[in-house]
């Protein structure tokens, strides 16, 4: 449920009335907007953030909160230079083989970001152009910024050392 205060904002109401039901939950606090947002829809409510003037796509970044499900929560955080606002918002995904829409159609600017995200976290985004790793070796197992991986080294044991 959305607070009064978050429902009051320009952001939020514009996007009620051109992505009816897309805002699942938000709020607004230290002067920072975060809207919650319909996985299914991310790509539809960028779409129409970026004619609302939201012209930067700042970063995308994900967080796993596992052991809880869904596991990930993708964050995108947005820029109107034109008025000077940020709006950050977030969307669960999770799964077997958690996945969401790409947003480079949208933002070219989140093709570095989002093969970030699905090499160290291991999210697949759906019509991305080129999904594949960009940190790690291509033969790499496994994602090192989840939660269940393991702390003490991916192929090696240290511990007749």
């Amino acid at each position: 449920m959305l607070s009064e205060q978050v429902q009051g904002m320009r952001v939020t109401q514009a996007l009620a009335g051109a992505a009816a039901g897309a805002v699942v939950d938000g709020k607004h606090d230290r002067g920072e907007l975060t809207l919650e947002i319909d996985a299914a829809r991310i790509a539809e409510v960028c779409r129409f953030l970026k004619s609302d003037k939201y012209e930067r796509l700042a970063a995308v970044t994900c967080v796993d909160v596992y052991p809880m499900e869904p596991r990930f929560e993708m964050i995108y955080h947005m820029h109107s230079i034109a008025r000077n606002e940020r709006v950050r918002l977030k969307c669960k995904v999770g799964g077997e083989r958690p996945e969401i829409e790409s947003v480079f159609p949208v933002y070219r600017g989140a093709d570095w970001y989002e093969r970030e995200v699905f090499d160290l976290f291991g999210v697949f985004f759906r019509n991305h152009p080129n999904m594949t790793r960009i940190l790690m070796p291509d033969d790499w197992e496994g994602h090192p910024l989840r939660k269940d991986y393991p702390v003490h080294g991916h192929k090696y044991s240290y511990s007749r050392e």
